[in-house]
């Protein structure tokens, strides 16, 4: 045996590179049949597999250009980043964009902008924002909500998500006042961090699910009684990243913890068909919004991605006749989010933000039903200048999601769909997700939010106007096309969007802080 070690020992190192070498030769050329690259390429061919896995990365940092990258480009992320973490997110020297680019987006500034009166609120808070409108006042709900922040984190399920991430942002939208939705995932410990929370509900009705996996209405009471962190309930009809499609859960990624949360059994496999059960029609839709709303006392809202508007226009319809309907809906853009999806979904099903939610808006104020209705935008808003156009288009809140995911730490790896995220964010590895420091990251969330809150409001005064809600679709401008180069929102979407009961900054102040009604509580 010594003789044998000493032997293997003079053999110098370079002659153990060639035997490895050949061994995989052998190996590409003999044993595998999958890949024909290292059947005819041994050896050479692993490196393009290499590159290939990861070129993502290689274009990221060393190809693309700051402005090419999607979803998101280098700037966009740069400016969450820098904003999140309290540092310089200015840029110098001018703009990197193409300004006459297609859909490049305008905000028309007053010539003397808004100035602020002594003792205004946002004298004493620079992050003061809350939304304009009141949740289920309208519908005289027992337990309406008014958002504190026009700013929020979109439905991203735990299961989806990492428990430290869920925590991260819970934690965070409680510093900064905002709210949670908590994805079709069911309310875990995990969002229960002090932050108000928007209790999200798919085709899986997880959270609220019966054994056979439909819809329970007692389990929803008992829910919503044993959390007063819930302040309102959505129904998702559909998502931005994958419309009309459900999903499979699989069993080897249900453990007890994730099992009891959502409902289910242990190891099995679970399916989320793509339409509801408690549910096939829009009557039926609207008559489970009333239930809901009153064995709860919450306002209930709904969620959808816009392709075809016929069932839209028979929901406006039935709202008017009836006087019922949901207190909010919350448009989704086919942008896509965090949600893994086909590319055949993801790419052409359903429409983009501001085609959808034009569509959307339209319907409902034709038939005079804005003012009871919010309407929350949810599709890459997560920017100042966006969340301008959103606003002036009818938007009254935004909700984000991958903006959000960066602020704590997102590197836009685009894995969220294979459990490796590097970042420990979109995973359930529970080595990968050490890497989250849960009070840092919440610290970063909130700061995000303020920082956006605080650079919007300044646009806002820079337009001319107190509060976001004052934009009209004629304050906002974008690039179209070559023959017809730039026009207001108005011309192109074709409608001008409903005056919001706003009075004054002051107003919702006394409301937030000392307990005081809004101008559209005192009318109803």
């Amino acid at each position: 045996m010594d003789s044998i070690l000493d032997f293997l020992s003079d053999i110098p190192w370079w002659a153990w590179i060639l035997v490895f070498l050949l061994v995989v030769a052998i190996r590409d050329i003999f044993l595998q049949k999958a890949h024909t690259i290292s059947h005819n390429f041994p050896i050479v061919g692993h490196l393009r597999y290499w590159l290939e896995s990861i070129g993502p990365e290689m274009r990221q940092y060393f190809v693309a250009n700051n402005r090419e990258e999607l979803p998101f480009n280098r700037i966009e992320r740069g400016w969450i980043y820098a904003s999140a973490k309290k540092e310089n997110n200015y840029e110098g020297f001018g703009t990197e964009r193409d300004i006459y680019k297609h859909q490049h987006i305008f905000v028309k500034n007053a010539m003397i902008a808004y100035q602020m009166p002594e003792g205004h609120p946002n004298r004493k808070d620079p992050y003061f924002i809350p939304c304009a409108k009141v949740i289920g006042a309208y519908n005289k709900r027992k337990k309406p909500y008014r958002p504190a922040s026009i700013i929020n984190v979109s439905a991203m399920s735990f299961g989806s998500l990492s428990a430290a991430a869920v925590e991260s942002l819970n934690s965070g939208v409680q510093k900064c006042g905002a709210y949670h939705n908590t994805g079709e995932g069911g309310l875990s410990p995990y969002h229960k961090q002090g932050g108000d929370v928007i209790f999200h509900f798919g085709t899986g009705y997880f959270g609220v699910r019966t054994r056979d996996g439909n819809f329970s209405m007692e389990k929803m009471k008992i829910l919503v009684d044993e959390n007063p962190c819930i302040k309102a309930v959505e129904i998702k009809l559909s998502q931005g990243a994958k419309p009309g499609k459900g999903g499979v859960l699989p069993g080897a990624k249900i453990t007890h913890e994730l099992a009891e949360i959502r409902g289910v059994e242990v190891g099995k496999d679970v399916i989320s068909p793509p339409t509801h059960k408690a549910f096939s029609n829009i009557p039926e839709l609207l008559q489970l919004i009333e239930d809901i709303a009153e064995e709860t006392g919450l306002p209930v809202g709904i969620k959808g991605a816009i392709g075809k508007l016929e069932q839209w226009e028979e929901l406006a319809n039935l709202m008017k006749k009836s006087g019922k309907g949901p207190d909010f809906i919350t448009i989704d853009g086919g942008e896509g989010g965090t949600g893994a999806a086909p590319p055949s979904f993801a790419d052409h099903v359903s429409l983009p933000w501001t085609y959808g939610f034009s569509s959307v808006y339209k319907i409902f104020k034709d038939m005079g039903l804005t003012e009871r209705i919010v309407f929350i935008g949810s599709g890459k808003l997560g920017f100042p200048a966006k969340a301008a156009m959103a606003f002036s288009m009818g938007a009254d809140c935004i909700n984000v999601a991958r903006e959000a995911m960066m602020s704590i730490g997102c590197i836009q790896a685009q894995v969220c769909h294979t459990n490796r995220c590097p970042s420990g964010i979109a995973t359930q590895n529970k080595w990968l997700q050490q890497g989250i420091n849960v009070p840092l990251k919440s610290d970063r969330l909130a700061q995000y939010f303020k920082t956006f809150r605080k650079e919007f409001l300044e646009i806002t005064h820079a337009a001319g106007y107190e509060h976001p809600c004052q934009f009209k679709m004629n304050d906002i401008q974008v690039n179209v096309d070559d023959d017809y180069l730039s026009s207001d929102l108005e011309a192109v979407y074709g409608y001008q969007k409903d005056e919001v009961a706003f009075s004054s900054m002051q107003e919702l102040y006394e409301c937030s802080h000392l307990g005081g009604k809004s101008k559209l509580e005192k009318t109803l």
